[in-house]
């Protein structure tokens, strides 16, 4: 069992014994540090005052209640979504001129698994200085209850997916008449969390035509949550029966996007940034930020169309910093995660399917044909496992003295990148182990690329 904190929040497999698992006592000293953290920085025109959303994990309602008890312990007012989406919540925080908000949902990983993602005022999430405080805080156990006097208050809002359908439909860029008059017929796997309650209202407004698989909010995930293809059977064989012009895939948070081709196969999870984004700045001329692990087909679009390309370290706070910092009109990560800054600054699988059905509203092609217009590339993915002891840092120090000639980006990792090529390393937070990206123009130059830097790595080791 897991118990893992970092600087982003506090997840883990749920049951078990205190600090190694996610359970209420850890649930409670982490709600607290955050709440202190936030306190310290509050808006001094009410209490403080935290925006709480779930996803629908099985554990979901367990970990809410301790959440939002605690919040009104420390002397907070709560304002409950109840089941929202991730991009959903980052959305009330700043509709309810709240401090932070506190999302509950473990993102792509199994049902055993909960999380606490925590957000700043602007709904977006907290930087790594502001983390590594919170993470200090709970160390510290540095907080202090209320009194009975000031004990906070609790509020319910049970229809916010109202308001952020509307923000998305009212974007200059979403041409709800032209994705109206297509009348689109598409499949949708909800994996049985809350895509499954705001997604049919989505497309409702937007006169899609819908079937929907795991559509109920049960928590029990049909098939492994994370949208990649060897998860995807089931969605892709409905799609290859015929009668659909695609099918749509979100995580159970809702802020991955990937689509299935209407012949079944997959659109590709990193196409859904790069089709995207060749649709804004066709309209909005600007730059666009990707993480270094994400496809060079971002930049070559970007390239295309006039603007700058800029890559960030993998996180999706880094993303974003780095996108006010170049004013880039579109980014995201090459998981299927768009952000769109004229919604707001975090991943959002709605804005994604509204932009992505209004680029084939106006281009008027299916999606084989939209993914034969953008750059082909093809990403492997291995990794390398070490002992504990191995000086990992000192490894990616050598293979980058090793590479000095070519063009070396060393923000996040070891990125080496070829002419015609790139292979990414970096270690992980969680276990020793180097992931070893690699992309090229076919998946075995991609795969041999990564191999022949992994061959390398395990000789100094």
């Amino acid at each position: 069992m897991t118990l893992i904190k970092s600087i982003s929040g506090i997840r883990g497999t749920i049951g078990g014994a205190s600090g190694d698992t996610l359970n209420p006592l850890d649930i409670v000293k982490f709600t607290s540090a955050y709440a202190t953290f936030i306190a310290r920085n509050a808006k001094a025109d009410h209490r403080p005052r935290v925006v709480v959303g779930r996803d629908a994990r099985i554990s979901g309602e367990m970990v809410r209640s301790i959440v939002c008890g605690t919040l009104l312990g420390m002397g907070f007012d709560v304002v409950d979504l109840g089941l929202a989406t991730t991009p959903t919540t980052e959305l009330a925080v700043r509709h309810h001129n709240a401090d932070g908000g506190i999302i509950i949902t473990a993102s792509h990983n199994p049902t055993q698994w909960n999380a606490l993602k925590l957000l700043n005022s602007e709904g977006e999430f907290l930087t790594a200085a502001d983390g590594a405080e919170v993470l200090d805080i709970a160390a510290r156990e540095d907080f202090v209850y209320a009194d009975v006097d000031n004990l906070g208050s609790y509020t319910t809002d049970n229809d916010f997916d109202s308001c952020h359908i509307k923000g998305v439909l009212d974007l200059e860029l979403v041409d709800v008449e032209a994705v109206k008059e297509r009348k689109f017929r598409v499949c949708i796997d909800a994996i049985n969390s809350v895509g499954g309650v705001i997604l049919p209202r989505l497309l409702d407004a937007l006169g899609v035509e819908y079937t929907i698989l795991n559509g109920e909010p049960t928590g029990r995930f049909a098939h492994n949550p994370e949208p990649l293809e060897k998860n995807l059977q089931g969605i892709m064989s409905e799609v290859k029966k015929g009668g659909y012009d695609m099918g749509i895939v979100v995580d159970p948070d809702v802020d991955r996007l990937a689509f299935i081709s209407e012949d079944g196969t997959m659109f590709g999870e990193e196409y859904t940034l790069v089709s995207v984004a060749d649709y804004v700045l066709g309209h909005t001329h600007g730059n666009t930020v990707s993480n270094l692990s994400s496809t060079r087909a971002l930049r070559d679009v970007t390239l295309r169309h006039g603007g700058q390309y800029f890559a960030s370290a993998v996180g999706e706070v880094n993303v974003t910093t780095k996108m006010k910092t170049v004013n880039a009109v579109i980014g995201g990560e090459g998981n299927g995660g768009v952000i769109y800054p004229a919604s707001h600054y975090g991943r959002d699988a709605l804005v994604g399917i509204a932009l992505f059905l209004s680029l084939l509203a106006e281009r008027k092609q299916t999606l084989t044909e939209l993914r034969a217009t953008l750059p082909e590339y093809f990403i492997a993915k291995n990794r390398i496992d070490l002992t504990p002891d191995t000086d990992i840092d000192a490894i990616l120090l050598r293979v980058k003295e090793m590479y000095a000639n070519e063009q070396v980006t060393d923000i996040d990792g070891v990125k080496i990148d070829f002419a015609d090529k790139w292979v990414h390393l970096r270690k992980s937070n969680t276990e020793p182990i180097i992931r070893v990206y690699s992309e090229a123009s076919s998946m075995d130059e991609a795969d041999n690329l990564g191999k022949k830097i992994m061959k390398i790595v395990e000789e100094m080791v």
